[in-house]
């Protein structure tokens, strides 16, 4: 019962428009109500920059959003041809400094903390073993494992939390198949992760 839409993404980008041209339609859009906020998804900084640039001398609105893969696993491989993650450092600084909400897909990491799912042995998910394994990938489950321990929550929920604890905004897409898997992933919501937490799950502590 409502005519907008509160979020639009454009789903990836075409280098080969100007970026001002998406900008000057999407104010089109915005003028007319049919949305409010919108932005990119599976964008490169570079772009953002450049359309908010653009938007802010011709007095336009510019992206307040984006919707990259985002995890505290590291997307090896893209999971689709195009897609890009914000998990690294230089995407974390951006987002943070302009405190610019993202709504991360993939945000579990396709369940890789899921316990029994990943296993360096364990072979037989192709597009789990193609995207997401890597050693540093299985450093990070050994301590998601640890503190869940400590915690007494599942590994997912520390995994989860993770994302839900940045110093910017972020909204995870979970896909949840079953209610099962929908509430084992909600006690996510009542994990609190601190900065130094952050770094020592991502490795950089």
């Amino acid at each position: 019962q409502t005519d907008h839409a509160d979020i639009y993404y454009m789903h990836r980008d075409n280098l080969d428009v100007p970026v001002g041209e998406f900008v000057d339609v999407l104010n089109e859009h915005k003028d007319a109500g049919r949305i409010t906020a919108f932005g990119g998804s599976n964008w490169s900084i570079e772009r953002v920059v450049e359309a908010n640039v653009y938007a802010e001398k011709n007095n336009k609105t510019g992206f307040t959003v984006l919707s990259n893969n985002f995890s505290l696993a590291r997307m090896v491989d893209a999971v689709w041809d195009g897609c890009l993650a914000a998990s690294g450092p230089e995407y974390r600084r951006f987002l943070e400094a302009k405190q610019m909400s993202l709504m991360p897909w993939s945000s579990q990491a396709r369940g890789f903390f899921l316990v029994g799912r990943a296993d360096p042995d364990q072979r037989s998910d192709e597009e789990l073993v193609r995207c997401w394994y890597s050693d540093d990938n299985f450093q990070r489950l050994e301590r998601v494992n640890e503190m869940a321990q400590q915690r007494g929550v599942l590994p997912i929920n520390i995994a989860l939390a993770y994302v839900l604890c940045q110093p910017f905004p972020t909204f995870p897409l979970i896909g949840p198949r079953t209610l099962e898997e929908l509430r084992t992933s909600l006690p996510a919501l009542e994990v609190q992760l601190t900065a130094d937490e952050l770094r020592w799950l991502n490795l950089e502590a």
